[in-house]
Formats: structure tokens, C-alpha cells, sequence
């Protein structure tokens, strides 16, 4: 009896874990397909995403994260999958710049620092004091080694403008 207690409880854990990465697996691939045609970056102006946000954000330990473009009309305090605020882009040795990541920001006047985290993806979005705002990435343009949803990724770099952001971790 206690035998099939056992099997029965890790059936429904295998069954939860399996439906929320269905529900990830799913989100990501909506993700992909609304980013897909902002693969460069004069697609993404057209389309909105044309408010520069940031230099080209660099770490010399943790790596890069790009150029930060917004669609200011999307930073309004709530997030949606198909709908990400910001897109990053990486610079290329020709000068173009393309698609390597997205950004969800939520900002602290919508959603206070001393709330609990946002979510999206199953994750929790991470504070960001140096802007004021909830941030959460989602590496789904270039592989990223240190996590899909981490902040930095040590493959994307800046060394092809001189339009940098330092930054310095702690």
C-alpha cells in the first residue's frame, strides 16, 4: 500500500513538472515566432522597438548583454509573452546588429520592489535597483551558457562598437 502511495505521488510530480516545461516549452516557441522577423534590427524599429535604452552593456567577468532597444508603448507595468519591452542586440563586425535576447521590465512604481517577484516562464523576475524595475531575460536568440534566463551570457560581446556600458557586478 504504501508502495503504490509512493508511485502515485511521483506520477503527479512528473506530471506537474512535465505540464509547467510543456507551458515553458510552449510560451518560448510564441516568443521565437513574434521575435523572429526583429532578427535585425530595422525590422525591430519599424515595428516599434526603436527607443535606444541602453549603450551596449558589457562585464568583463560575467560577459555582454547588447544594445537594449524599448517599445515604450509596451512599458505599462504588466508583461505578456508575445509581447517583450525590450530587445537586445549584439553588434556585428559589419555593423549591423542583431537579435540576441529579450527583456521583460516591470517598473518599481508598477510593481513595488517590497512585492514579491513577477513571474513569467516560471521564473521570477530579478530586482534591478540601477533602473528602478523588475527585469527578467530570455536568451532566445543566442545559447547562453551561464542559463536561458540569465542576465549575462559570456558569448555576446561588444567588441564591435565603441558604444560601451561597463558594468560593474557585486
Amino acid at each position: 500500500m504504501l508502495r503504490a502511495a509512493q508511485l502515485l505521488t511521483c506520477l503527479a510530480l512528473l506530471t506537474a513538472c512535465s505540464d509547467s516545461t510543456s507551458s515553458e516549452n510552449t510560451d518560448l516557441a510564441t516568443l521565437k515566432r513574434v521575435t523572429s522577423p526583429f532578427r535585425t534590427f530595422s525590422a525591430a524599429t519599424t515595428a516599434g522597438w526603436s527607443t535606444k535604452i541602453t549603450s551596449c552593456m558589457a562585464d568583463q567577468t560575467l560577459g555582454g548583454m547588447g544594445f537594449h532597444y524599448g517599445n515604450t508603448a509596451l512599458i505599462d507595468g504588466t508583461v505578456q509573452v508575445d509581447k517583450p519591452e525590450l530587445l537586445l542586440y549584439e553588434p556585428q563586425a559589419d555593423g549591423s546588429e542583431l537579435l540576441v535576447a529579450v527583456e521583460y521590465i516591470i517598473p518599481y512604481t508598477a510593481h513595488p520592489r517590497s512585492d514579491a517577484p513577477p513571474v513569467l516562464f516560471g521564473q521570477q523576475f530579478k530586482q534591478n535597483d540601477t533602473f528602478q524595475l523588475w527585469g527578467l531575460h530570455v536568451w532566445a536568440w543566442k545559447a547562453n551558457p551561464s542559463g536561458l534566463y540569465a542576465d549575462w551570457n559570456p558569448q555576446v560581446n561588444c567588441s564591435n562598437t565603441t558604444d560601451i556600458q561597463a558594468m560593474v557586478t557585486h
